[in-house]
């Protein structure tokens, strides 16, 4: 087994991506003894980072490449384990001479597979395929869920109603793209028949969403969208009884929890990206058949055909069956 390697992991973006490295950095530093395992990203994403044990230090990617290319050279690593794979991560590569470990991300079957509606892309989560390059280290999955470690400490009294404060299911109603959301309607529908009090989470982007739907659902509703910080929100995903969710970073963040999950999916599709929920014991990815789905890897400001049935037509039923069987 190595030791004593100092080894610095790569990845610049999105939230979702980045914390299914956490398992990889806890790997490495558990596994490898004397280690220093330090991580590279943008300073939009640090916060993932904040206050995990597992890693040594956290480098931010700088306005010019050629600066992070010579704090990378001063830093005099062992090993670049590169889990973005772009271009800049290559000119970092070439440009420190550091030997490194590049992990698999079919670019080109990933293509093909939404053009062609084809499976081209190996069924395997994105954790795995990022573990895949640190194998040569003799680095091996520990099975465990992904980290977050939330910041403060809370208190539901703080952030919560008292009438949300004994038991709650948590829907994330925000996502980038308009085609990875439920319509408010729809998600009007569901809260009405969600038998526990419902907390709305998303950021300010999704505020008004939030308000229509607690002037049509009522009291039972909590929107809690722009009013908590990312931390908060985490938190409060960490007390709930259930959490319903799209393809969205923080929902992907609440698996760091025993909560159980159900992840609705419209225009993406888990398998194409490898991002199921996971290590999550109970959990369940809700998403219909349709010739035309998926129409993107990342989701898309409108239905190209205009219908949107990958949302319309998602079965209330099964959403709130999992909502209420707590």
């Amino acid at each position: 087994m190595k030791k004593g390697l100092k080894i610095l992991v790569i990845r610049f973006s999105s939230m979702g991506d980045i914390i299914y490295t956490t398992p990889v950095v806890r790997c490495l530093k558990e596994q490898l003894p004397g280690g220093e395992v330090h991580f590279l990203t943008k300073a939009a994403f640090k916060y993932i980072y904040d206050g995990n044990p597992y890693v040594d230090e956290v480098l931010l990617l700088k306005d010019k490449l050629s600066d992070t290319i010579d704090e990378i050279k001063a830093g005099q690593y062992d090993y670049i384990i590169d889990l973005h794979n772009n271009l800049r991560t290559a000119i970092i590569k070439l440009r420190t001479g550091i030997k490194s470990s590049t992990f698999p991300k079919y670019t080109v079957r990933k293509w093909l597979s939404l053009k062609l509606r084809l499976k081209l892309v190996p069924a395997t989560h994105l954790v795995d395929r990022y573990m895949q390059a640190v194998a040569f280290l003799g680095v091996k999955n520990d099975e465990k869920p992904i980290d977050y470690f939330i910041k403060k400490e809370y208190q539901l009294a703080d952030l919560l109603p008292a009438s949300h404060q004994k038991g709650y299911v948590v829907f994330i109603i925000g996502a980038t793209h308009f085609t990875k959301r439920m319509p408010n309607a729809k998600i009007s529908n569901i809260c009405g028949q969600i038998e526990l009090p419902v907390v709305l989470l998303g950021g300010n982007d999704v505020k008004a969403n939030g308000e229509e739907i607690n002037l049509t659902v009522g009291d039972k509703i909590y929107n809690a969208c722009g009013k908590t910080t990312l931390d908060e929100s985490v938190y409060l995903l960490s007390k709930a009884t259930r959490v319903i969710g799209f393809d969205t970073g923080l929902t992907h963040i609440a698996e760091a929890f025993k909560v159980p999950i159900a992840s609705i999916w419209g225009s993406t599709v888990p398998e194409l990206l490898g991002v199921q929920p996971y290590q999550v014991k109970d959990a369940e990815v809700i998403g219909i058949e349709l010739a035309c789905r998926p129409c993107s890897k990342f989701g898309l400001d409108k239905c190209p055909l205009g219908h949107f049935k990958c949302m319309n037509d998602i079965p209330e039923n099964v959403v709130v069956s999992f909502a209420n069987n707590a």
